[in-house]
């Protein structure tokens, strides 16, 4: 059952919160230069940066996609995009540290909030399969069939 306001559905508020604190330490760490030019930087810091900023934004796209489909099998595959998107943010996470980011409680605050966010993100998992009887993938769905 596909939301028909994506504001009332709580992962996806969640992850509104998980990209607005993304955007906020990925602007710290870069020292506030231009988001949307991190990506030219040489600095490995700002292209931590960036990926960071970059995966925390296509987690609510991918669960407003998923929220606008009936095809289980593209649910699914944005569940799953969602699931590597939280695992690259933490790896983030370790990579500002290894680099030598001192402020380890920004790092840590975002560490709270991704542990929100998955227990946000597991019930809705779990939803999204109630409605396909679980035993479908929609295969036929997925491939155009």
């Amino acid at each position: 059952m596909p939301y028909k306001n994506l504001r009332t559905l709580p992962v996806y508020r969640k992850a509104m919160e998980l990209c607005s604190m993304s955007r906020e330490i990925a602007s710290f760490v870069s020292q506030n230069k231009d988001l949307l030019k991190l990506y030219q930087s040489n600095s490995l810091r700002d292209n931590i940066a960036d990926s960071l900023l970059t995966d925390a934004i296509l987690i609510p796209q991918q669960i407003a996609q998923a929220e606008s489909t009936d095809s289980y099998a593209v649910r699914m595959k944005s569940a799953s995009f969602i699931n590597i998107m939280i695992g690259n943010i933490v790896s983030y996470c370790n990579g500002l540290e290894n680099d030598g980011l001192k402020e380890r409680e920004y790092l840590d605050l975002l560490r709270k909030e991704i542990h929100s966010f998955r227990r946000s993100f597991k019930k809705w998992r779990k939803s999204i399969g109630k409605n396909y009887g679980g035993s479908s993938w929609g295969f036929n769905d997925y491939m155009g069939y």
